[in-house]
């Protein structure tokens, strides 16, 4: 099986191609298609391609960059070295009571009742009291905004009984999310000798990603400047909400141990970032650094949507179907993290099945497509019958048939 890349260009249509490379005799050969972009992926890399400087250097124990979209990484260093996270922890304290309450299992307005363990926590709180009851939706914003131990310890003993067995549910999710480089002891970050949590940048990255991704409504109390609880109000402790309007969320922590730490995320011109920045040196420290990321991150790379879900790529005959061909295209949006004024340069591969015999039902996958930037793969995916043919009557089938034998016999 011959393949060939052919560059991504505006000029040749879909269709056209298609028209060439779908002839009666192409019985048993796979075929390779140039795919043309979206006019909107054209039109944001106008010009000559643009030059990208090295990453900048970070001050940090760990550090990463991704596209939240994507999960592509633009810059990494020591992103799967095992650290102490601190109040990075919470990130997933507060993603398991969103999704117990996107299950259905647990209300924004359901109470919480403060146990003496809760109470007692020391560390950054929220200053819940002892013996009284806090809504949920509180008890997210002591964890998220305020950094609240005692809000992290009551909400774990409400979910699980008792924050041992909730430490174990967030393994589980960790283990759920592919954080390969992460267990958890306690539900604050707090180290002790007895009760000390271990995490990676990327598994943090991970995290951040699901949290946005699949709890978007949530997400929004990582973007509140403040909160107020029992007469006492305290501001996010992440500052660069204060200082970039692109920034609209995550998290801190600090202990002894860990350093200064954020995991930060932001969005400018249609591209969400998220940055992790473990050991630094100081709060203005780990401000500081996350900036560094995240402004070359927008400023040299971009989010480019090439095609959506169910765009149709090109035609392909079918063998013994009422049809005598099927439109394929995408089974899911393809987008790509790519340097920007870079995508003249993309080169698309379409391969498909060698022989296509009906019936074909709605969606099956019929052959892949994969997008490179170089000798980087930046993309790879199927593409599927966009509509379902069916089978033909014996007539139909015999003649293809014969149709296919001589085809063979003197290709």
């Amino acid at each position: 099986m011959e393949m060939t890349d052919c560059p991504m260009t505006g000029s040749q249509t879909l269709m056209s191609r298609a028209r060439q490379l779908a002839s009666p005799v192409l019985a048993a050969v796979a075929f390779v298609s140039s795919l043309a972009f979206t006019a909107q992926a054209v039109a944001q890399n106008p010009g000559a391609m643009a030059i990208i400087p090295r990453p900048p250097q970070i001050a940090a124990s760990s550090y990463i960059l991704l596209d939240a979209v994507t999960g592509k990484v633009i810059v990494e260093e020591n992103a799967d070295v095992q650290l102490p996270p601190a109040s990075l922890t919470k990130i997933m304290t507060a993603y398991i009571a969103e999704v117990e309450i996107d299950n259905g299992n647990m209300s924004l307005d359901d109470e919480v009742h403060i146990s003496e363990k809760a109470w007692r926590t020391q560390g950054s709180k929220m200053f819940v009291d002892v013996n009284s009851n806090v809504r949920v939706e509180d008890l997210l914003r002591g964890i998220i905004i305020q950094s609240g131990n005692d809000a992290s310890v009551a909400m774990a003993e409400h979910l699980a009984g008792s924050e041992d067995a909730f430490a174990d549910m967030m393994n589980q999710h960790a283990q759920r999310l592919g954080m390969t480089n992460t267990f958890f002891m306690n539900a604050s970050g707090l180290d002790t000798e007895e009760r000390y949590n271990i995490m990676s940048a990327r598994d943090l990255a991970t995290l951040a990603r699901a949290t946005i991704l699949e709890h978007p409504t949530h997400y929004a109390l990582y973007s509140e400047k403040e909160f107020t609880y029992n007469g006492i109000r305290q501001p996010n402790r992440n500052t660069l909400l204060f200082r970039d309007r692109n920034i609209d969320g995550m998290k801190t922590g600090w202990t002894t141990a860990a350093g200064y730490c954020l995991v930060a995320s932001g969005e400018r011109d249609g591209m969400r970032l998220i940055s992790v920045v473990m050991g630094t040196a100081s709060e203005d420290a780990r401000a500081t650094e996350s900036q560094k990321l995240m402004t070359y991150g927008f400023r040299y790379f971009e989010t480019a949507k090439l095609y959506s879900a169910g765009d149709v790529l090109s035609t392909a005959k079918v063998w013994s179907g009422k049809e005598n061909s099927v439109e394929l295209g995408m089974t899911e949006d393809l987008v790509a993290t790519i340097p920007r004024g870079q995508a003249g340069e993309l080169q698309a591969t379409l391969n498909i099945d060698e022989t296509i015999r009906a019936p074909i039902e709605q969606g099956q996958v019929l052959g892949t497509v994969e997008v490179k930037l170089g000798e980087d793969t930046i993309y790879q995916g199927n593409v599927a019958a966009v509509q379902a043919v069916e089978r033909a009557g014996l007539l139909k089938r015999l003649i293809d048939f014969l149709t296919m034998f001589f085809a063979n016999l003197f290709s």
